[in-house]
């Protein structure tokens, strides 16, 4: 299992990543943002 602070630059990677103007590709910009919703749901589940 990764750390926290892993899982925590990842999601902020992705969600700038998301934000950039070279991620506009369909297909990849919804794999990113499924990525990134699985990625918040494990903190969340962390912090319950």
């Amino acid at each position: 299992m990764r750390s926290e602070s892993e899982v925590r630059e990842q999601y902020e990677f992705l969600t700038e990543q998301l934000e950039s103007e070279e991620m506009s590709h369909e297909r990849v910009r919804m794999m990113f943002t499924h990525y990134k919703r699985a990625l918040g749901w494990v903190l969340e589940e962390e912090h319950i």
